[in-house]
């Protein structure tokens, strides 16, 4: 199944599938603490797909499961390996998180009592960048 961002001149008899479709016609996340830089992680112990009246997952809400079971990812590498916009991760991120599935949490660095990084961190950032 290819969705909105591929070639369409390739395999023009496969179904296109918007960003719309996949979001269930939602155009913002229901949720404001994810950025760009969130980790979502999956949870050890998750709700059931059909429990609670909870749709099915679609293949997008598989394929982020899929990508955090191993180690926190960020909300912008899983647009990107998704290949769709942000937004739409976003909200595909927020299902996720309202059935049980994966949890969000802040970056470490940023995540002790709303403080400023450690400057070190930030400097040695900047000095790797320099050096490419």
């Amino acid at each position: 199944m290819r969705h909105w961002a591929e070639d369409l001149e390739d395999d023009a008899d496969e179904p296109l599938v918007r960003p719309y479709t996949i979001t269930g016609g939602r155009t913002t996340a229901g949720r404001d603490d994810l950025t760009l830089i969130t980790l979502i992680t999956v949870r050890t112990t998750p709700g059931t797909d059909t429990a609670a009246g909870r749709p099915v997952l679609q293949p997008e809400h598989r394929t982020v499961l899929r990508l955090c079971a191993r180690r926190p990812v960020a909300v912008a590498e899983i647009a990107a390996e998704l290949d769709l916009p942000v937004s739409v991760t976003k909200i595909l991120i927020g299902d996720l998180i309202d059935a049980g599935r994966v949890r969000a949490r802040p970056p470490l660095a940023f995540a002790h009592n709303g403080t400023h990084p450690d400057m070190t961190i930030l400097e040695a950032v900047r000095d790797g960048l320099r050096g490419l």
